[in-house]
C-alpha cells in the first residue's frame, strides 16, 4: 500500500502539481534494508492509479480539481493599468536590488492587511516576502537549523512533507479528529516543530477550535526551541460566521511562524508568498540569511502593493467570495441527499468539500469489490481508488483522501474511505452535472431532481 500514489493535486499552495513518487516505498526499504517484493494489493491499486491518470487527462471530464481556481473574474484591466502606471513612474530605484526580505512598502501593506483581516500582530520588518512557500520553507531550514522533528497531521499537505524530508527533517505524523491535530499526540511524538493549518486544515477541511489552539501554544511555550508553522493558505474564503483570528494573533511568547500566499486569493502565477517571523527568529534570519537576494521582482512587488493599497485586492476578494460561496452552496445542496451514506466535511470555508463514507456505505463498497480483489486487503485507500475509477468512467474526476497520507503512518485500516471535491473552477451547472454523474458512478440513489431543487 505504501508504494501507491495517484496524481497529486497541490491544493494548499496552488503551485506546481507534485510528482508521483511512492509514498513510502524507498523510505520503507531504507529503514528495513530489504527490497519490497511483489504484492497483489499494491499491483491492483497501481493499476487503478494508472487508469485514473489516463482518465484525468480526458478533457471531457467534469474535474472537481483541488488545484484550479476561477480566473475569468480576475480584474485584468485593473492589473494592466497598474502595470503601466508603475512603469511610467519608474526610476532607477525601481530597477535596483530590493532588501532581501522584500520591498519595504509591500511588507508594510501586507502587515496592515493581515492585522485587519487576520488579527496578526507584527511590524513590517517581520514580514519576509518570497517567490512561493517553497522558498520560505527553505529559508526556515537555515533559520531553524538541522535535525528538526516536524509534527504534521495525517492526512496533510504532501508538498510540505516532501520539502521537510528533503531537508533531512524527520516527519512525525500525529493523529487528528474532526477538530484537527490532537495536542496529546503532538506531545507524544517527540517533535520540536509543528506544521499546522488551524484555519482550514488540508485536506480534511476542519477548523481548529480556540481551546485546542491554546493547548498547542502551551506545548510550544514549554521549550524555548519549539515553534509552530501556521500555514494560512486560503483563510480569505470563509462563507459562514465571522472570520477566525489567526493562531499567531493568540501567540504572546513568539512561538508561531505565520505563512501565507496570494496564489489562491489572486492568481497562481503571482507567485508571491509571505512569512511573519517572531522577533527571536527574525534576529537569526538577519544573522544567517542576510546574503540571500529577494526572489521576487521589485516591479512585481510594486504592482501588488498598488493593487492592495488602492482597495482593488479587497474588492477582488469580495467578488471571489461571492462566486465561491454560490458554488460551495450549490455543491453542498447537491450532496446533502447523500448524507445517509456519506458525511460531508469541510463546509463553510475553503475551495473543496470532503465526502466521507459512513460505515454501512463503506461496507457495501467492500462487498461490491470483493470479487475483483485478492486477500483481505480491501482497506480505505483501495476503495477510494476504485471509487475514483468508477467516477472517471462516468465522466467525472474526484480525488482520493489516501493521496495525502504521510509516509510511515498509514491509518487506512481505521479511517473511512473519503473523496475530495474541489469547486473553485466549476460553475453551478457543471457542479450539478458532476454530482449527478458521481451518483451514477457510485450507484447512489435519492438525488433530488431539478424540480425538487426549484421547490426548495
Amino acid at each position: 500500500m505504501h508504494n501507491t500514489y495517484s496524481p497529486r493535486q497541490n491544493a494548499s499552495g496552488a503551485e506546481d502539481a507534485l510528482s508521483s513518487p511512492g509514498r513510502a516505498g524507498t523510505a520503507g526499504q531504507a529503514e528495513t534494508g530489504e527490497a519490497a517484493g511483489p504484492d497483489p494489493c499494491t499491483a491492483q491499486i497501481s493499476a487503478l492509479s494508472q487508469i485514473g491518470k489516463q482518465s484525468v487527462r480526458d478533457s471531457s471530464l467534469i474535474d472537481f480539481s483541488l488545484r484550479h481556481t476561477e480566473m475569468s473574474a480576475f480584474p485584468y484591466s485593473t492589473w494592466k493599468k497598474i502595470m503601466r502606471e508603475v512603469m511610467v513612474n519608474a526610476n532607477s530605484e525601481m530597477f535596483s536590488h530590493s532588501e532581501p526580505g522584500g520591498d519595504l512598502t509591500l511588507r508594510a501593506t501586507i502587515a496592515h492587511y493581515l492585522h485587519l483581516s487576520r488579527g496578526v500582530r507584527c511590524n513590517p520588518g517581520q514580514v519576509i516576502v518570497g517567490a512561493g512557500n517553497d522558498y520560505l520553507l527553505m529559508l526556515l531550514r537555515h533559520i531553524l537549523g538541522e535535525g528538526r522533528k516536524v509534527a504534521m497531521e495525517d492526512p496533510s499537505y504532501q508538498r510540505a512533507a516532501q520539502i521537510f524530508s528533503s531537508f533531512g527533517y524527520r516527519i512525525c505524523p500525529v493523529d487528528m479528529d474532526d477538530d484537527g491535530m490532537l495536542p496529546t499526540s503532538v506531545a507524544e511524538s517527540g517533535a520540536d516543530l509543528v506544521y499546522a493549518m488551524p484555519a482550514h486544515q488540508f485536506p480534511m477541511g476542519c477548523i481548529m477550535p480556540v481551546g485546542r489552539r491554546a493547548a498547542l501554544l502551551g506545548w510550544a511555550a514549554e521549550n524555548p526551541d519549539r515553534y509552530i508553522i501556521e500555514d494560512d493558505y486560503d483563510s480569505e474564503f470563509r462563507y459562514r460566521g465571522k472570520p477566525i483570528p489567526a493562531l499567531q494573533s493568540l501567540d504572546h511568547a513568539g512561538r508561531v511562524i505565520y505563512i501565507g500566499t496570494f496564489s489562491k486569493a489572486i492568481a497562481p502565477a503571482i507567485r508571491i508568498s509571505y512569512m511573519i517571523l517572531p522577533p527571536e527568529l527574525l534576529e537569526r534570519y538577519h544573522e544567517k540569511c542576510w546574503f540571500f537576494s529577494s526572489t521576487v521582482s521589485r516591479i512585481d512587488q510594486r504592482i501588488l502593493n498598488e493593487f492592495m493599497k488602492n482597495g482593488h485586492f479587497e474588492r477582488h476578494l469580495n467578488r471571489m467570495r461571492s462566486i465561491y460561496r454560490a458554488r460551495h452552496d450549490e455543491l453542498l445542496a447537491r450532496l446533502r441527499p447523500l448524507q445517509d451514506q456519506f458525511r460531508i466535511l469541510g463546509t463553510g470555508t475553503g475551495l473543496h468539500l470532503v465526502l466521507e463514507a459512513r460505515p454501512e456505505a463503506a461496507k457495501a463498497f467492500r462487498k461490491s469489490m470483493a470479487e475483483g480483489f485478492t486477500g483481505s486487503c480491501l482497506i480505505s485507500a483501495q476503495i477510494e481508488l476504485e471509487m475514483t475509477r468508477r467516477a472517471a468512467a462516468c465522466g467525472v474526476a474526484v480525488y482520493a483522501m489516501s493521496d495525502y497520507l504521510l509516509p510511515g503512518h498509514d491509518p487506512a485500516s481505521r479511517r473511512p474511505p473519503a473523496l475530495l471535491l474541489g469547486f473553485g473552477a466549476l460553475d453551478e451547472e457543471s457542479i450539478r452535472e458532476g454530482v449527478r454523474r458521481l451518483s451514477d458512478a457510485l450507484n447512489i440513489r435519492g438525488l433530488p431532481t431539478e424540480e425538487d431543487m426549484r421547490e426548495k
